[in-house]
Parts: C-alpha cells; sequence; structure tokens
C-alpha cells in the first residue's frame, strides 16, 4: 500500500483495574481529536470551535497497541474510531492512578498519547454521578437555552452549581484516613464522547473529584450536534452496570437531576443491584418538585436506599452526614 498524506489523532481517556483485569478505551481520528479546539474562546468562536469538536472523522480498523508496564496487547477500531482493551492482568498493583501509553500507526504515520487508569482505594463508598445539571448547570430542559449556552459560555462562562464542590469533595475522602487515598468517582452522562475534554477540564477547574468519565457514543456531524444530549438514555444504564459488576464490593452513591431521566434510571438500578446502593440524590431544576419524581424516589426508599431530593447541595450535604456517608 502505498504512502499517502492523513491527518491523524488520538483520543484516549481514563481507564480503570480491579485485581482481574484493566479496561483502555480511545478513539481514532483522520481529523483533530475534538480535544484539540480551545475551550476558552469568546463568542462565536467559542461556537465554531464547539462545532468543529463535531465534525470530526474517526477511523475505522485501524491497529492500536496498548503498553501498561509490562504489557503490550494490539487491537483494532471499531467503525466509529472506538477502541476497548478489555485484559485480564492479575499482577499485584498499588491502589491509585496509573499511567498506560497507546500507540497507533497508519501508513506511515504514527501517534503515541498517555492517560492513567485506577485501581481504586479501599473505599466507603463508590460515587456515580451524573453531569449535565448535576454539577454543570446546563439546562438539559429547554434544548434551545442548552444549544445557547453550550455554544456561546466557554469554560469560564459555565457555572457549577453552588456547595457542589464541597459535598463532592467531602464524598471522595469520607472515611479515608490517608491524604492520598480517595474513594473512587465516575461521571456518567448522555452527552457525547466529542465534549470530554470540555467535562474534564471544567472538573478539573472547579477541583471536582478526579473520575473515570463515561459517555455516549460519538457524534461526526452538523446535524448529529443538533441533537447534543437527546435520545435513549440506556447507554446510562449500561455503563452503570459495568461499573457496579466490575467493582461489586463496593457500596454506590448515585448523583443526578429531575430534568431527565435520572430517578426512573436509578430506580432501575436498584432493582437489579437491590444491595449495592448506599443512596440517591436528586437534584430539583424546576422551582417546584415533580410529583412523579417524589414519586419514583419513594419508591426506591421502600426497597432500603436512602434518597435526597433537593434544590440545593447544602441540603444534600446535610443528608450524608444524617446517614453517617461524611
Amino acid at each position: 500500500m502505498k504512502s499517502q498524506y492523513v491527518k491523524l489523532d488520538l483520543k484516549l481517556y481514563r481507564g480503570y483495574a480491579n485485581g482481574e483485569e484493566l479496561v483502555v478505551f480511545g478513539h481514532v481520528f483522520k481529523s483533530w481529536a475534538p480535544d484539540k479546539f480551545r475551550l476558552d474562546r469568546k463568542g462565536i468562536r467559542h461556537a465554531v470551535s464547539v462545532i468543529h469538536m463535531f465534525r470530526i472523522k474517526p477511523l475505522e480498523n485501524v491497529t492500536v497497541k496498548l503498553k501498561f508496564k509490562d504489557l503490550e496487547v494490539t487491537t483494532k477500531t471499531l467503525a466509529d474510531g472506538y477502541f476497548r482493551f478489555t485484559i485480564p492482568y492479575t499482577e499485584k498493583l498499588e491502589s491509585g492512578w496509573h499511567p498506560f501509553q497507546v500507540i497507533c500507526k497508519y501508513y506511515d504515520y504514527g501517534i503515541v498519547e498517555n492517560s492513567e487508569l485506577l485501581k481504586p482505594f479501599i473505599s466507603k463508598v463508590g460515587v456515580i454521578s451524573d453531569i449535565d445539571d448535576t454539577f454543570l448547570v446546563s439546562h438539559s430542559g429547554n434544548f434551545l437555552k442548552k444549544l445557547y449556552v453550550l455554544l456561546l459560555k466557554n469554560i469560564d462562562k459555565r457555572r457549577v452549581f453552588e456547595d457542589v464542590v464541597p459535598h463532592y469533595q467531602a464524598l471522595s475522602k469520607a472515611g479515608q484516613e490517608s491524604e492520598k487515598a480517595s474513594n473512587s468517582f465516575f461521571y456518567v452522562s448522555s452527552s457525547e464522547w466529542n465534549l470530554y475534554e470540555f467535562i474534564d477540564s471544567f472538573a478539573r477547574l472547579h477541583e471536582l473529584p478526579k473520575a473515570v468519565i463515561k459517555l455516549k457514543k460519538i457524534k461526526t456531524g452538523i446535524s448529529d450536534f443538533l441533537f447534543t444530549g437527546r435520545g435513549s438514555h440506556d447507554h446510562k444504564f449500561e455503563k452503570i452496570k459495568d461499573i457496579i459488576m466490575f467493582y461489586p464490593e463496593l457500596k454506590y452513591v448515585l448523583l443526578g437531576d429531575d430534568s431527565q431521566k435520572d430517578p426512573y434510571l436509578y430506580e432501575r438500578v436498584v432493582k437489579v443491584f437491590p444491595q449495592s446502593i448506599k443512596a440517591i440524590y436528586i437534584r430539583q431544576t424546576k422551582k417546584q418538585q415533580k410529583p412523579a419524581t417524589r414519586k419514583v424516589l419513594k419508591n426506591i426508599e421502600s426497597m432500603g436506599v436512602s434518597t435526597c431530593y433537593f434544590n440545593q447541595s447544602e441540603k444534600a450535604i446535610g443528608h450524608s452526614k444524617e446517614i453517617g456517608i461524611i
């Protein structure tokens, strides 16, 4: 095969491991990856950057190689450029974050990227949180307003809900005596992989706990962009199920909001994993609580799981103290 000029890019996400296997995943592109566009531009220039994040071209069936300690494994990308290594790994691994490397070669071009994977500390709880309207103000219930904020508010102008950060930081350190140790966090959202860098940068900017982030299938065009975050939320259930099954020894705290389907999703999780959920927090996004949400949470409580329906994180913090999580 003759060499030809191509643009090659690789994006890695944080992986995770237990005592038996590790999971690493990412995307390969024949365009710039979505994280290559600046998030601090203002006005229309920011809108152009966001749109470019969705004008990407994944590469199918391209070989990628994982290097982690003494391990080297290869696989190939799927149709949407996505790859995932699920590898048996029983070597001794200390708790905390560990670096790994992925290498991709395409024609005469090659690229190397580094990321980290998590081996959890012994924990009092694991925390699984939604993103939009749970800690990041997004107006998910209002399609036009959500698009306006996404397109015209850069990362410095986006807001975090009041008292979210101290609540999440307290959950991160609950039961941990060592300064280095923390409880494991997972951010699971219906936002697409295109927005990974925005979400991760926003979390770092506001000093939210470092987390494994799991998002929805990547989108590849302007028409797809207009429906960002919409459609079925079944993928969130599947990702939460994967996390709980991967770390079955943990008791989980689930955090979400009432703007979309989180209460129903979490009710389903409790029914499938009746001994794995410690507490559920649902943020109230309108002036009044939703009767349907109250009904769902009442049913969850009948299954022995504590719930909190709140409009200010101060109330959620008080509840976490009351039930002995923090």
